[in-house]
Order: structure tokens, then sequence, then C-alpha cells
């Protein structure tokens, strides 16, 4: 069965990268890179979440890629990244150091931003050396640190072991998602964004989830389960903004919450009335302009290009 490809027209359309290349982690996979925007100018590195790829970050890259260097790439499995039998939080703080390390400068700093499975990847990342000598700033959306199944509020049943264990089963579920069709995308907007989230969100969002392999899916579903972070959220120590929807049953806003309270240096929470999960979709212009004022406030001036590199 062939898997979807990105929409093609309209703010999530993914743009072109200027270039791209492969990044090698510590365990030898490679890690597909794309590049946007101008050498030399700030840098922003995007962590996309579980099931997605960089297609996700395209309204953000659009917008951002004007003036910025906008660095995207794809998690193991993801997008144009191989599967890996390497799962955990510690490869994927592998993977983002070697994204880091292969595409900036030493001593250049630059905004993360992740969402999802991405901020998770940030927190997982906190104590590493590439992380600590190139984050400048950090912006969380939509993420957790810990207790992900317990909280979820994908089925509208009580906090509690049965909830937990069927929807622990549910997220896990090997089942091939198919193809895109209206009951899909119902259903995709159902469990992952808000309410009134307009079709053409919903449409982008299902076309790089069900491009997801389902192997995929189902071995990072038990990452995610297991989830344990705390730690890496209190090494967290550079300036940290947080963005969540107030209607995200994947992760409901007590873990921004307590992202808030726990991390170090908490520049704000931003709690989105009727948004849900899908924060850099539902939430383009406010996700891009929270981006872009990190950058003003903790880069500094444009740093010197980048040695070009190979493409991949």
């Amino acid at each position: 069965m062939s898997r979807p490809s990105p929409v093609t027209t309209g703010r999530y359309a993914p743009p072109a990268p200027v270039r791209e290349l492969t990044a090698t982690s510590a365990d030898g996979s490679p890690i597909h890179v794309e590049v946007h925007g101008p050498e030399g100018a700030p840098a922003v590195v995007l962590a996309h979440g579980w099931t997605c790829s960089t297609a996700f970050w395209a309204a953000q890259i659009r917008e951002l890629a004007s003036d910025h260097r906008v660095i995207a790439y794809d998690q193991r499995g993801h997008g144009r990244t191989p599967a890996s039998p390497a799962c955990s939080t510690d490869a994927l703080a592998d993977d983002l150091e070697a994204v880091l390390t292969a595409t900036l400068a030493p001593g250049e700093r630059a905004v993360m931003a992740g969402h999802s499975m991405g901020g998770m990847t940030v927190m997982a990342a906190s104590t590493r050396p590439a992380f600590r000598e190139h984050a400048a700033a950090v912006l969380l959306c939509s993420t957790g640190s810990t207790r992900l199944v317990p909280e979820s509020t994908v089925l509208p049943l009580r906090p509690g072991r049965v909830r937990t264990w069927i929807t622990g089963h549910i997220l896990g579920s090997r089942a091939p998602l198919g193809p895109v069709t209206p009951a899909a995308r119902r259903i995709l907007k159902y469990a992952t964004m808000g309410p009134t989230s307009a079709p053409d969100m919903v449409e982008a969002c299902a076309r790089i989830v069900h491009a997801c392999p389902r192997t995929v899916r189902h071995a990072w579903s038990h990452v995610l389960a297991t989830l344990d972070l705390d730690a890496g959220v209190r090494e967290l120590t550079v300036p940290t903004e947080i963005v969540a929807g107030t209607a995200d049953r994947l992760t409901p806003p007590v873990h921004a919450r307590a992202l808030a309270a726990a991390l170090p240096d908490c520049r704000g929470l931003t709690e989105l009335p009727g948004v849900g999960h899908m924060t850099p979709v539902e939430a383009p212009d406010l996700v891009t302009t929270r981006i872009r004022d990190l950058v003003t406030a903790h880069v500094s001036a444009p740093q010197p290009p980048v040695p070009a590199e190979e493409s991949a």
C-alpha cells in the first residue's frame, strides 16, 4: 500500500529546502536533514513529533525562512529517515546532537522548537554537550515529560487503570491506518485536533500521520508509554516557553502546567482555547511568532556562514 504524500498547495505544503544533508547519529543511523533560508541568518532547529515529519512544520518554515536559517529533520523511522531498532529517548537525544553538530558552526546558538515527541527530544538532550553548546532558547509545543498514557483523554472515560489500559492498546496498535478517507479524517481530528480545526489543517495532518509506517508508530508508542523525562526538564536551563491547546487529548494542559512549574527558566505558558494537539498546524501564526520572538531575544547577530556540505 502506497503512503500518502504531503499536501501540495496552501500554507501547509512543504517548501523546497535550500539544501539537504544526512547527519550520522551516535550508533551510525542516518538522519535526514533539511535546511531552509539564507546561510548566516539566525538559526532555528525544528523537531517534529510522533508519526509526523519535516512536513509538519511547513507553515513555520515558509514564514521563518525569509530571514532565518531553518533546520528541520526527520526523527528515526519518520519521513525520509530510515527506521532503526534503537527506539529510546537516548536515541532521540543522540539524533538531535548529530543534527546540531552537522548544521551549526562551533559555538553557534539557535532556538530549538519541539512538538510532542520533538519536545521530549529536547528534554532528553538537555544535558548533552552539543545541546548545551548550541541551544539559546526553547519552545515546547504540546508535550509532556511523563504519564502520557494515564493523562490522555482520547477516551471519554474516568481516569484510572481501565482507561489507561485501553488507551495504551489503542495508541500502541499495530493496525494500519489505511488511506486518508472522510472517516479517517474525522477520527484523526477527534483524537489530535481541536473541534474547530479547518479542513485544510485536518487534511495536512492526516496525510502526514498516515504516511508513518505502522511498525514505526507501534515501536515509538512503547517509548512514549514508559516516558520519564522529569530529570531532563530540571536540566533544561535555557529560557523556555510553552504552548499548549486546551482541547489537546493526547497531551492535555496538565502536562504543560507541570513543565512550567518544573523548568528552571520558564518564560511563559500560553494555553490556546479550543486548540488540540497539533498546535504548529492549528495555530501556525502564534507558534511562528513565539519562535521569532525567542530568536530576537536570545540569539545574537547573524552568524558566519556554515560551510556547505554534500547533499544526501
